[in-house]
């Protein structure tokens, strides 16, 4: 007689997806302090960036893919494949012989990463009444959000007392336990879809973020095919929104950019994007260059960012479950996050070189961070459809990965143009530029609703 498995307990499937989202963030950042270690024992210096490059855009590109597939063919399968592809990427870059190979298995790594970013939120709300919703997409949130920065400091720790071989090697088990223990755990229905997939626009999409991502690696291209990648990316961007509005089921329908609240939103993601990593990039970057701190102890000096972020996220999720506005939860992180840049500025225009004064001026900015995450994921499901739930948590994660890497592209542009008039100077520039392109957030929050929709669910997927 065949039996169904046992599923695991509801807690024990939240701390699994926890755990996948947290080895997700820490890969997007966990090599920045091996580096230098990686290319001393495999070579290819000049290749090195694509160890970064490679993970981003392969993550970035499938983050509406699993969305939309998530909407037809339901959570689990998707979760468990991306899962799969992580665990199979983090060996190939253990194993890696030669730099390009370690390049290629980063993007097999990212092509899982991606979907990890998406689906464990999905796969939490299908776990959750919409009672329990906010809290538990705070904490998963804050845990991201956390790891990211915890990369740096993790990946140094790893480096010094093993190897940069067991940055990758270390996440195997912990991400195998996880796809045993989710392999068992209901994550509601998939809604289908009789209409075709849209492999069209789904291409060109990929296509577009492709040249767009690569475009802002100028230093590593070169200026001119940087910018014939950027004049191809915004060709395609108008043929994309033809092939949308054409399509039967679209990979991303156009109408919920005209649903209350949604535009605004998805506004925000990018300027979260780029607050979060003008910070935890050039930060480290002054501790290391200007005070010659190790990379250990330069990343340690993200804690005050890391405690910001880790309390208002937990604050924000409490009030959201009481029915807090959301509009005043982004107005106040919006203007926390500006408000923490212009104070770095502020302080290196003065000559303040003390580590640990700048480290406790970017404590508002992780606590802007962190009231704003949750608010991000739950404004847009609650602003989509059932059917589009899916694609509706993908997009501000995807916006939100443009949104870093354009904006450290952009202000490593402008530091490299300045540093030769003093680092310290330019250095200032770049916070103060990054602080200006976060005021029109403090704008978008004010379009964002007074008050969540209410919407009709179902039970939550028993486990």
């Amino acid at each position: 007689m065949k039996t169904t498995p046992t599923p695991v307990p509801r807690p024990v499937a939240h701390a699994l997806l926890m755990l996948l989202l947290v080895l997700s963030g820490l890969d997007q950042t966990l090599l920045s302090a091996a580096l230098p270690t990686i290319v001393r024992e495999l070579g290819g210096a000049d290749r090195s960036s694509w160890v970064f490059t490679a993970f981003l855009v392969a993550s970035t590109v499938v983050i509406p893919v699993y969305g939309k597939l998530a909407d037809r063919w339901g959570v689990r399968p998707l979760l468990l494949t991306a899962a799969g592809l992580f665990v199979v990427g983090s060996l190939a870059c253990g194993l890696a012989p030669s730099m390009d190979t370690l390049i290629a298995a980063r993007a097999l790594q990212g092509l899982g990463g991606g979907g990890l970013m998406t689906l464990t939120l999905l796969a939490t709300t299908a776990l959750t009444t919409i009672e329990e919703r906010s809290g538990h997409l705070a904490r998963l949130g804050a845990a991201y959000g956390l790891a990211t920065m915890a990369g740096p400091l993790a990946g140094a720790f790893v480096t010094e007392h093993l190897s940069w071989r067991w940055t990758f090697f270390a996440a195997l088990p912990l991400a195998l336990g996880a796809w045993v223990g989710l392999a068992r755990t209901p994550m509601g229905r998939p809604h289908g879809g009789r209409l075709p997939l849209d492999w069209r626009g789904a291409l060109l999409l990929a296509v577009m973020l492709i040249c767009a991502l690569l475009a802002t690696r100028s230093r590593a291209l070169g200026t001119e095919t940087a910018t014939l990648l950027a004049a191809a990316a915004a060709t395609l961007l108008p043929v994309w929104l033809w092939s949308q509005r054409r399509a039967a089921d679209p990979i991303v329908p156009l109408s919920l950019f005209t649903r209350p609240g949604f535009a605004a939103n998805a506004w925000l993601a990018v300027s979260t994007g780029m607050s979060l990593f003008a910070a935890v990039v050039f930060l480290p970057f002054f501790m290391q260059t200007v005070r010659h701190l190790s990379p250990t102890s330069s990343a340690l000096h993200l804690l005050p960012l890391m405690a910001g972020l880790m309390l208002a996220s937990r604050r924000a999720g409490a009030r959201l479950r009481r029915g807090a506005a959301p509009r005043s939860l982004a107005a106040t992180a919006s203007i926390a996050m500006a408000g923490s840049l212009a104070l770095l500025a502020v302080l290196l225009h003065a000559g303040v070189t003390s580590p640990w004064a700048l480290s406790a001026a970017v404590l508002p900015l992780g606590a802007g961070l962190g009231l704003v995450m949750p608010v991000l994921t739950v404004v847009s499901q609650r602003a989509a459809p059932a059917t589009h739930a899916g694609i509706a948590t993908a997009l501000p994660m995807m916006l939100r990965a443009l949104g870093g890497a354009a904006g450290v592209a952009l202000l490593g542009e402008y530091l490299a143009r300045h540093s030769a008039g003093g680092l310290m100077s330019a250095l200032a520039g770049v916070f103060t530029a990054a602080a200006l392109a976060a005021l029109p957030a403090c704008a978008a929050a004010w379009a964002l609703p007074t008050r969540l929709t209410p919407i009709a669910a179902p039970r939550p997927t028993a486990a």
